[in-house]
C-alpha cells in the first residue's frame, strides 16, 4: 500500500481493537487482583506499541524518535518543575490544601514511596501515555490530521477514567465537599472527572506535540500524579506529628 497508508476499514479495525484491549485493561485495573497494572501495562504499552509499527507508525509519530528526546528533556524538567511550584503553593494555602486529602493514598512511608516511584510511573502512566499521546494520537494524526488526533484521544482519555473516579467523592474530601457523596454526587463526580481529564488530555497532546517527545507528556503526567501524592502524604504527616 503506497506510503504504508491505512485503508479506512483497516483504521477503524486497528482503532477498534486498541480501545477493546483499553476497555479490558481498565476494568481488570479496577476489579481484578491488586497491582494488576502493574503487570499488565507495560505488557500492554509494549503490544501496542508493536501493533503501531506493525501499522506503518515510525518511532517520530510515536513520539519515541531519539531526535527528540533532549528537546522532550526540556520540557520534562520544565513540566515537573511547574507542578512542583503549583502543588507548593497549593499545599500552603489553607483553601486548596484539601485537595491534598484523599483516603485512597493513606500509605505508610515506604507504600507511598513505591506508589510514587514505582506504580503510578509502571502501572499508569507507562500505558497511559503510549496509548492515548503515543498511539492514538499517532494513528490517528497520521490519518486523520493532528486535530482529530488530539480530540479522539483525549475524549477517550477522559472515558478511561470513569471507573477510576467512582469513589473520588468518597476518598477525596475536597470532592466530595463539593459534590456530595450520595448518588447524584457521584455521577456528578464521574462527569467531572471524566470532563476534566479529557481536557487535561488536550494539555498533555499539545505538550507531546510542541515538543516532540513523549517524554515530556510522560513527566507532566507522572508529576500530577506522584508528586500530588507526595505531597499529601507529606501534609498528613505533619498534621499527625
Amino acid at each position: 500500500m503506497p506510503d504504508q497508508q491505512l485503508s479506512r476499514r483497516r483504521l477503524g479495525l486497528v482503532l477498534g481493537a486498541i480501545v477493546l484491549v483499553l476497555v479490558v485493561v481498565n476494568v481488570a485495573n479496577k476489579y481484578g487482583p491488586p497491582r494488576t497494572g502493574l503487570v499488565a501495562g507495560p505488557l500492554v504499552a509494549v503490544g501496542l506499541l508493536l501493533l503501531a509499527r506493525r501499522s506503518g507508525l515510525t518511532w517520530h509519530d510515536l513520539g519515541l524518535s531519539p531526535r527528540t528526546l533532549a528537546r522532550g528533556s526540556k520540557y520534562a524538567a520544565g513540566a515537573v518543575l511547574a507542578v512542583a511550584v503549583v502543588y507548593g503553593i497549593a499545599a500552603a494555602v489553607p483553601a486548596t490544601r484539601p485537595a491534598f486529602q484523599d483516603g485512597r493514598y493513606d500509605l505508610h512511608l515506604s507504600a507511598v514511596l513505591a506508589t510514587a516511584f514505582l506504580v503510578i510511573p509502571l502501572g499508569t502512566v507507562l500505558l497511559e501515555e503510549v496509548a492515548f499521546r503515543g498511539v492514538l494520537l499517532g494513528l490517528v494524526g497520521r490519518h486523520r490530521g493532528a486535530f482529530w488526533a488530539s480530540v479522539i484521544s483525549s475524549m477517550l482519555f477522559g472515558l478511561w477514567h470513569i471507573l477510576p473516579s467512582l469513589r473520588l467523592a468518597e476518598a477525596n474530601r475536597a470532592v466530595g465537599a463539593a459534590f456530595g457523596t450520595g448518588l447524584g454526587g457521584q455521577v456528578l463526580t464521574v462527569l467531572g472527572a471524566v470532563g476534566f481529564t479529557a481536557l487535561a488530555g488536550l494539555l498533555l497532546c499539545e505538550l507531546r506535540r510542541r515538543s516532540g517527545s513523549l517524554l515530556a507528556a510522560a513527566a507532566l503526567h507522572w508529576a500530577t500524579n506522584g508528586m500530588g501524592l507526595l505531597v499529601g502524604a507529606a501534609l498528613a504527616t505533619v498534621r499527625l506529628a
